[in-house]
């Protein structure tokens, strides 16, 4: 697959540094938002129209990171929706506790290659989590920011999903997903502050935390073939018709695959 030409449309933040507009006033990623401060907020709010911001981190990371600012900001809403188990017990501040993307779960593509299998096994432990991400992109006025910790992982698999149901064209899809490789310098110096993400990210190279256009361009090719594509997908796992109608009206650029995002 070519990946098409794509120039990441940035968000200046103080607090973040892999924020980006999809597409812009309707669907913006980023990485995590604890230490947004007061202007970024406004940004986020006035700029882009933020309405609803989906929190793909587990109950651990926001219990060790905090929910951050945005929390407290009126007219924006918080949905937590987790890619991982949920896991039982108090995690909070243990640093003993086992982190939920270390356990066992559900490998519904052992053949594949781990990062592949990471995110396909997204689909089967947390369907319900990402349906509810496309739910809130669908039914928004406004903007929807999609987070993790890194921005690039969880957010790019939720993110490619809405946009593939969309018909987007994947070229397009792969582009945004691997634009967060410019950023990656910048994630792992972040990330590898907090000790809940350090030891993840001592790995002597680096690279293998870069998203590269195969992976994604797999978990396309994989939904496609199991599935019958994400619309089919997000529809199966309880995604009501006329929310995925109203997801193709609120990304009008992706009405047609062959007009590209």
């Amino acid at each position: 697959m070519e990946v098409a030409r794509h120039t990441p449309d940035w968000i200046a933040l103080e607090g973040a540094v892999n924020a980006r507009a999809v597409v812009p006033r309707v669907l913006l990623r980023a990485d995590n938002l604890q230490a947004l401060t007061a202007g970024d907020v406004r940004t986020l709010v006035e700029e882009h129209a933020l309405e609803v911001v989906v929190d793909l981190r587990t109950d651990m990371e926001i219990e060790q990171g905090g929910p951050g600012p945005l929390s407290a900001e009126r007219g924006v809403r918080i949905e937590h929706r987790s890619l991982y188990p949920d896991l039982a017990g108090d995690l909070r501040l243990d640093p003993s506790a086992v982190k939920p993307w270390e356990t066992r779960h559900e490998d519904p593509v052992p053949e594949e290659a781990p990062v592949v299998r990471t995110y396909m096994g997204y689909l089967a432990a947390r369907p319900d989590s990402v349906v509810g991400v496309v739910r809130a992109i669908a039914r928004a006025k406004g903007s929807v920011l999609v987070h993790c910790a890194a921005g690039k992982d969880r957010t790019g698999v939720a993110v490619a999903l809405a946009l593939d149901a969309a018909l987007v064209e994947h070229a397009r899809i792969v582009a945004d997903y691997v634009a967060t490789a410019e950023r990656i310098d910048a994630i792992i110096a972040r990330l590898s502050g907090s000790p809940l993400y350090r030891a993840d990210l001592t790995a002597p190279d680096r690279r293998r935390h870069t998203p590269v256009r195969e992976t994604m361009e797999r978990v396309l090719e994989l939904i496609q073939e199991r599935h019958g594509g994400s619309a089919a997908w997000l529809t199966a796992n309880g995604l009501d018709e006329r929310d995925l109608q109203r997801l193709r009206g609120r990304l009008p650029a992706g009405r047609h695959r062959a007009s590209g995002l």
